[in-house]
């Protein structure tokens, strides 16, 4: 495929806002999680992005208010991404340049103070509610559509946490397509009562902050962030080179045990770079924390890259962000590439023994030319993105 160069970024996530301070965190090796402080829930440990509360949106777009959209616009407007895409639009025209983000529980916090506050007698929400721009799958992209002054074409992604890793997969074909001349891609997800409680009653979420590939690993620490990037044709730096996605359909919450999929994936991407294994610097993999999921996947990147290929996870700097997850983590591989690094994984005494790929956990100062970060969710959607040097 024709590599899409990455003209602009940014993330906002547990650790910081924007990519400077995201890469003082993974420098330094100090991770955005604490004690669950969230909506009167307990237990666990999350990513929460402090200041949101008090984030106020532009007059013109305060009918999208809600934590969801706030994050968004965070990241909007950090590192300049917002003045890169308005200097993109000059030059394509507002209906050249496509919005297609990823986002797994969008506004659902909105609905949720909602029905706290409804009517006690007819049980009627607050007359203020707006689910369409809040709540709905939709109030993303609208959002961010609105936010820039595009006008191309705009979708929403929802394939779990791989909802905007896979935001590159449409606007790739957007447009090598034609259809459009660059895409702004990515994502957000924020903090709800619905994922802090449903992970616990799956049982997994970790007491103790998340230790992706950890002997003594038990399970996930939530996170939100949000994150975007804008693709073009032309430029120079870190590139979209290829991607894979599958669906292996196994199971709604367990990865299939053979890692069919996510070997799939993997493959899928370097045949579309037209690169080997052997290509690949770095693996930044999935890595949840929970005991099957790192399993699945250490199987996966032992079968397609061997066991010298360095991978780890950063979720215990950021939380799992879910649908957000893939943005975030294709933001900090580009980092990756810029900065000549690889952050090994945090909270780990010791690796699991069971484990046959190279996992790091220690940060290593090398030249990086070419990352797959992978993003796997509930019910088989796979995807792997390759970024490296074009």
């Amino acid at each position: 495929m024709r590599p899409l160069f990455i003209t602009a970024s940014t993330i906002a996530s547990a650790v910081g806002r924007g990519g400077a301070e995201t890469l003082d965190a993974l420098r330094a090796r100090r991770g955005g999680l604490r004690p669950c402080d969230f909506a009167g829930v307990t237990g666990g440990h999350i990513g929460r992005v402090d200041g949101l509360e008090a984030h106020e949106l532009p007059a013109e777009l305060a009918h999208f208010d809600c934590r969801n959209n706030r994050l968004a616009d965070l990241a909007l407007r950090t590192d300049s991404f917002a003045d890169r895409v308005q200097t993109a639009r000059e030059i394509y025209g507002p209906t050249r340049i496509a919005v297609v983000v990823g986002t797994s529980t969008s506004g659902i916090h909105a609905s949720e103070e909602a029905y706290r506050a409804r009517d006690p007698r007819t049980g009627a929400l607050p007359e203020a509610f707006d689910y369409a721009h809040t709540h709905d799958l939709f109030s993303l992209a609208r959002f961010v559509r609105d936010a820039l002054g595009l006008r191309g074409p705009t979708m929403t992604i929802s394939t779990a946490c791989a909802s905007s890793a896979r935001s590159f997969v449409d606007a790739h074909h957007l447009i090598a397509s034609g259809v459009c001349d660059a895409a702004v891609v990515g994502g957000a997800d924020s903090l709800c009562r619905m994922t802090l409680h449903g992970f616990a009653a799956l049982d997994l979420i970790s007491p103790v902050p998340c230790r992706p590939c950890d002997a003594e690993r038990a399970g996930i620490s939530i996170g939100e962030a949000a994150g975007f990037m804008l693709l073009e044709r032309e430029g120079d730096g870190p590139a979209l080179l290829g991607y894979g996605t599958t669906s292996d359909g196994h199971h709604m919450s367990a990865p299939h045990p053979e890692a069919a999929g996510a070997i799939g994936a993997m493959r899928q991407a370097l045949e579309r770079a037209a690169l080997t294994p052997r290509d690949i610097d770095y693996v930044n993999l999935h890595g949840t924390g929970t005991r099957a999921n790192d399993a699945m996947e250490d199987l996966a990147v032992a079968e397609v890259f061997g066991t010298d290929t360095p991978c780890s996870s950063v979720k215990a700097w950021t939380g799992h962000a879910l649908g957000a997850a893939g943005i975030v983590e294709a933001g900090i591989a580009a980092l990756c590439i810029r900065y000549g690094f690889m952050p090994g994984c945090l909270n780990v005494g010791a690796v699991d023994p069971s484990f046959r790929a190279r996992v790091l956990v220690g940060n290593e100062d090398r030249p990086v030319r070419r990352v797959i970060s992978n993003s796997f969710g509930f019910g088989g959607a796979n995807c792997s993105l390759i970024l490296g040097a074009a």
